[in-house]
């Protein structure tokens, strides 16, 4: 099992930022895909960005270029800092975990953002 330490989200307005932070524990294989999905009212979830142990990172299309993930070095902990929000950005984000050899995949309990003036 994979356990998660989710921090940052809330309410902000069009055009601001947030960041979040997931610290991963628990079963955490050598080789892992670490990052954020998320999930607005009466959509499916969906993948916001992620990075691999090794630092390899991976965006949607919607928000390449405000978004940027980052790892530590040492420990299984990635942080998302989200420019440029936009109303479309309003969901709850849920820390990401995906175990390379098994393929089994982990989720956080999830934190709001709502960008809205």
């Amino acid at each position: 099992q994979v356990q998660f330490v989710e921090s940052g989200g809330g309410l902000v307005q069009p055009g601001g930022s947030l960041r979040l932070s997931c610290a991963a524990s628990g079963s955490i294989s050598s080789v892992y895909i670490l990052g954020w999905h998320r999930q607005a009212p009466g959509k499916q979830r969906e993948l916001v960005a992620t990075i691999s142990q090794g630092g390899l990172a991976n965006y949607a299309d919607a928000v390449k270029g405000r978004f940027t993930i980052s790892k530590d070095r040492a420990k299984s902990t990635a942080d998302l800092q989200m420019n440029l929000l936009k109303s479309d950005d309003t969901a709850v984000y849920f820390c990401y975990f995906r175990n390379h050899y098994t393929g089994r995949e982990f989720w956080g309990q999830g934190t709001q953002v709502t960008v809205s003036s």
